[in-house]
């Protein structure tokens, strides 16, 4: 270690007076998977430094998401890593509750990230062995400078699977004279009272903005352009997925899938004759082999049956007031929602090639996908939630801990026995 602060204190001087040694790992991202990471890293008593582009923890959560918004799973598949929700929280805690407990779990373990501080570029330095971090920040220096550049040994990436929303590139969307926002933007169906609403995408979000379009007395269609699994968000009174989990200890999947499938059948009937087609994998196998997750009903399914809810065939393309569908049928929409997911971000800033594929998830599956070379390591990027992250930062914690504490303790010897030395000399 102390040839790597050599290494350092040389480049400082010869680079720039804006080149900072982190003693620790530096955590891309302060969204729930980084917070883990950072806490599980303060029981193993190694410092760390986050850094954040937007100015407030898990901005996702707080800037991108709906009013109704509740955890899809229940609470305890949900914790973070040493510190459990509170037990007068409800078993499907709100938006502002999950907020209040992230807060609440940085207060706790004294996590300050540096917010405003929008990574750049990482890139490893083969020469050093040290990782190069370069940030913009949105207010300038004393120098004048709106640039920083972080020296360190270990870099996690915790930015996440939803870093950046996807926009499709619809023929004909530019000259749509509605109103056409992102889900990332649906706060409310308040503003679309009496409005025909068109949701494209029939994953979680999709489906529950179209309830709350519904709820707030607009007319909602949903885009279904391919096969989905739709599943009660409980049965047998547990919870699905808290069912799905006890099975598959003593079960196959493709056997769970079938339970789960015939239970589903017996709560919705046959839901193909609203226009909703089920995949030939099972959910769960799906889950495993394509990260797709499936719907958990909490109430759409009824709009759908009812009428209320319309469920329409793949675009064709977008007109002035209205949309053509694949199947030649014309509809007049007020509105577009495009409920049509996110992405990573990591290849547009992380220059590296071996560890993340170019989709910019690691290339290697869960459990596996924790730790890269030479220093680098992802966290929340298993496609399985935030049992996932908890997973990943334990692993990371545990793994930089182990040097961290072996370097340390090597450290301390040499130091005491210099000071032996020194003592025999008088």
């Amino acid at each position: 270690m102390e040839n790597l602060f050599r290494l350092v204190d040389n480049q400082q001087d010869s680079i720039s007076p804006r080149c900072i040694w982190v003693n620790g790992p530096i955590i891309v991202g302060a969204g729930p998977s980084g917070l883990a990471t950072a806490a599980c890293l303060k029981q193993q008593g190694v410092p760390f430094m986050i850094l954040e582009r937007s100015n407030c923890i898990a901005s996702l959560w707080q800037n991108r998401t709906y009013d109704r918004l509740k955890l899809h799973l229940p609470k305890q598949f949900c914790q973070l890593p040493n510190f459990p929700f509170p037990q007068d929280f409800p078993e499907y805690p709100s938006k502002k509750q999950f907020i209040n407990y992230l807060e609440s779990y940085a207060k706790h373990f004294e996590i300050n990230p540096q917010f405003d501080e929008c990574v750049s570029s990482a890139k490893y330095n083969e020469n050093t062995g040290l990782w190069r971090v370069k940030t913009k920040t949105k207010t300038k220096t004393v120098s004048n400078q709106n640039e920083i550049e972080y020296i360190c040994r270990w870099l996690v990436v915790a930015t996440g699977e939803n870093a950046e929303r996807v926009v499709p590139d619809f023929e004909g969307l530019s000259e749509f004279n509605g109103e056409v926002i992102h889900a990332c933007d649906y706060k409310s169906g308040e503003g679309f009272r009496g409005k025909k609403v068109l949701v494209v995408g029939c994953g979680n979000s999709g489906m529950e903005l179209a309830l709350d379009l519904c709820n707030h007395n607009a007319s909602p269609s949903i885009v279904l352009r391919s096969s989905v699994h739709v599943l009660p968000r409980e049965m047998l009174g547990r919870s699905t997925f808290e069912l799905a989990v006890m099975m598959m200890k003593w079960l196959p999947v493709w056997f769970v899938d079938k339970i789960l499938l015939m239970l589903a059948w017996l709560v919705f009937g046959n839901i193909e004759k609203y226009g909703i087609k089920r995949p030939l994998e099972g959910p769960l196998e799906l889950k495993n082999t394509k990260g797709k997750t499936p719907v958990l009903d909490i109430g759409t399914l009824e709009k759908i049956r009812s009428g209320n809810i319309k469920v329409v065939p793949g675009i064709k393309r977008f007109c002035d007031g209205f949309v053509e569908l694949v199947n030649g049928e014309k509809n007049e929409v007020d509105a577009v929602v495009l409920a049509t997911g996110y992405r990573s971000n990591v290849p547009f800033w992380l220059k590296e090639g071996e560890f993340f594929s170019k989709n910019g998830f690691p290339k290697s599956p869960f459990p596996n996908g924790w730790k890269g070379n030479v220093g680098l390591y992802a966290v929340g990027f298993t496609k399985r939630g935030l049992s996932g992250s908890s997973y990943d930062a334990m692993k990371i914690a545990q793994d930089i801990g182990q040097v961290w504490k072996q370097e340390t303790k090597q450290k301390k010897q040499r130091i005491s026995a210099c000071y032996r030395r020194c003592i025999s000399q008088f």
